[in-house]
């Protein structure tokens, strides 16, 4: 065989390994790019797409399932980005998914996380626009990092002066801390109210004793709940006190009277009363009986408030009205 026969041949082999290779380039990056086989496109909305490229891949769950297909920025805070997907996964992907940006290990390229939603939606359809998930940039958590920093600056330097006041014993606290006498007072007082408490818990006790008991029973006030004798005579004294300060403000009405016909007429009877030892003594004496004749009254108020007397009292009113209507029935 000439040279230019094995020539020929070379290059014919050359070219047709070189065309083999071609066919299977195209056919791998048309696989990456889901240009072969049938696909479907779903979009998202992000604020930022930190770096998100055309053709980086797309994850449905941990899975490459489509390429970026196209990136629209809509408006100054709005950019589109829209996914080929493959279409076997039509009957994985529902509406409530969730889609965010990540990257592809720590130096890697940027790529799309679909992640499954918790809910039972429907199944995505060709065109469907699914929820996004927008991630916070390093620059945001950075400035946020640095705020949160001055303020732990700020923070820092209101405890230190806190902290300095507390130990030279400025301040109700600081005293509080460094000062004896103090904390001794402190110390009393809370003996004291614990005494009080324990004072009063034994009083509570003392009165429950006495309500539930037998103290209760040998008291007056027992024995005039329990023995209707013993309640007709306590009625019978309440009703001979009433009639008694009735007679008292009767006899001083007519003490008065008669006080100012001595004080104008003449005689040997407005003779004693002009001696002044003689006046000043009885005045005393109609200052004391006007005085035990307040406090009589005020003892039969009293009585009538308390709830041992109070029916009895409510009972007497009923009967007075009613004689007051017969009475007036009577008259007509």
């Amino acid at each position: 065989m000439d040279k230019s026969s094995i020539q020929k041949m070379k290059l014919g082999i050359f070219v047709i390994v070189g065309t083999m290779l071609l066919i299977f380039s195209i056919y791998i990056i048309g696989s990456r790019q889901q240009m072969f086989g049938s696909n479907f496109e779903i979009s998202a909305v992000f604020k930022n797409v930190n770096g998100l490229q055309v053709g980086n891949n797309v994850r449905f769950s941990g899975i490459n399932v489509g390429t970026v297909g196209r990136i629209e920025m809509t408006n100054d805070t709005t950019i589109k980005v829209s996914m080929t997907i493959e279409e076997d996964m039509l009957k994985h992907i529902k509406k409530d998914a969730i889609a965010a940006i990540g990257s592809d290990g720590l130096v890697g390229s940027m790529i799309i996380n679909i992640t499954p939603g918790k809910g039972s939606a429907e199944l995505v359809q060709a065109g469907d626009e699914i929820r996004s998930l927008s991630r916070i940039a390093s620059e945001d958590m950075l400035q946020t990092l640095n705020v949160t920093n001055e303020n732990a600056a700020l923070l820092t330097e209101d405890l230190l002066i806190l902290t300095n006041a507390l130990v030279k014993g400025e301040g109700a606290l600081g005293k509080l801390i460094f000062d004896s006498s103090m904390a001794g007072n402190l110390q009393k007082t809370v003996a004291n109210l614990k005494i009080a408490s324990d004072n009063a818990n034994l009083a509570m006790g003392e009165i429950n004793d006495f309500f539930k008991g037998e103290t209760l029973e040998n008291s007056p006030a027992g024995v005039i709940l329990k023995d209707s004798l013993s309640g007709e005579k306590v009625k019978l004294l309440i009703s001979n006190l009433e009639a008694s300060s009735l007679e008292i403000d009767t006899m001083l009405a007519e003490l008065h009277i008669f006080i100012a016909n001595l004080n104008e007429g003449e005689g040997a009877v407005n003779y004693l009363i002009q001696d002044s030892i003689f006046v000043q003594r009885l005045d005393s004496t109609m200052q004391n009986i006007e005085q035990g004749s307040e406090r009589l009254n005020e003892n039969m108020e009293a009585m009538k408030s308390n709830f041992l007397f109070r029916s009895y009292f409510k009972k007497q009113e009923k009967e007075e009205k009613k004689a007051q209507k017969e009475a007036e029935k009577s008259k007509k």
